[in-house]
């Protein structure tokens, strides 16, 4: 049997610099994915609170929010986005973030990308992001049964504009956009970045010298073992939810 991938999996498309606009898992980058498997520090995982959870049951975002179909169910769409709001939770819980603050998290971690038009370097996503949420922030906060206030909305907008924005390549208006809402958007930076072992290249999973937020020693096993369960069970024929929620449910991030 070979060990050599097929030629049209993202890995063997990474490595020839030959990745399509949009980018789908397939079972053998996954099996990659599994035999890379970093030497992590095991941890015992602590459920999440019963409000964090019932954020997290709802944080499957319709698909109608995404600014393209194709992004749903690609390696930046929906999958994506729900793994990023549980380890944006767990991060806000271990920092003690106040309640509604976590929840603004939470809420910014689903929808950060969603103004995205692919899934190669889309500079300004973000930026875009921003100000879709803004726009639609009663349907947003609404779809979590929470009532928006402009200080969650101006937090959440400006953590997703600096999502994909790297520290150093701030400007001034973003250093001062970024002090009025610096702990939130420093674990939604952390988060997201913590779901890139689904990338096709070990050079692009995450690189915590990159971050400002203390990413503890059990978050980064969770963040591989979301990738591999999720992706697994999307590719063994559940839908992008339930692939995501079973993942939450296997790690006991969810009761």
């Amino acid at each position: 049997m070979s060990t050599t991938p097929p030629a049209d999996c993202l890995v063997e498309l990474a490595a020839r610099k030959a990745l399509p606009c949009h980018q789908y898992m397939d079972r053998a980058t996954v099996q990659w994915i599994e035999a890379n498997r970093p030497h992590f520090t095991m941890a015992p995982v602590r459920p999440l609170t019963p409000s964090s959870q019932r954020l997290l049951h709802r944080s499957a975002i319709p698909s109608l929010w995404m600014a393209t179909a194709q992004l749903a169910d690609s390696l930046h769409g929906i999958r994506h986005a729900m793994r990023t709001a549980a380890l944006a939770a767990v991060l806000a819980e271990t920092a003690s973030l106040p309640e509604e603050d976590t929840a603004t998290l939470i809420v910014a971690a689903t929808v950060h990308d969603c103004r995205r038009l692919h899934d190669q370097d889309d500079s300004g996503h973000g930026a875009r992001a921003a100000v879709w949420l803004t726009d639609n922030a009663d349907t947003v906060w609404s779809h979590y049964q929470l009532a928006a206030s402009p200080r969650h909305i101006a937090a959440a907008a400006t953590a997703v504009r600096l999502h994909d924005v790297p520290y150093p390549a701030f400007t001034t208006a973003d250093h001062n956009d970024h002090a009025h809402a610096e702990q939130i958007t420093d674990l939604l930076k952390a988060a997201d970045a913590l779901d890139r072992y689904r990338l096709p290249k070990r050079s692009w999973w995450p690189d915590n010298s990159l971050l400002r937020a203390t990413i503890p020693d059990v978050l980064e096993t969770t963040a591989f073992d979301l990738v591999v369960t999720s992706e697994t069970a999307h590719l063994d024929g559940h839908g992008s939810v339930e692939a995501v929620f079973t993942a939450l449910r296997q790690r006991g991030l969810l009761g």
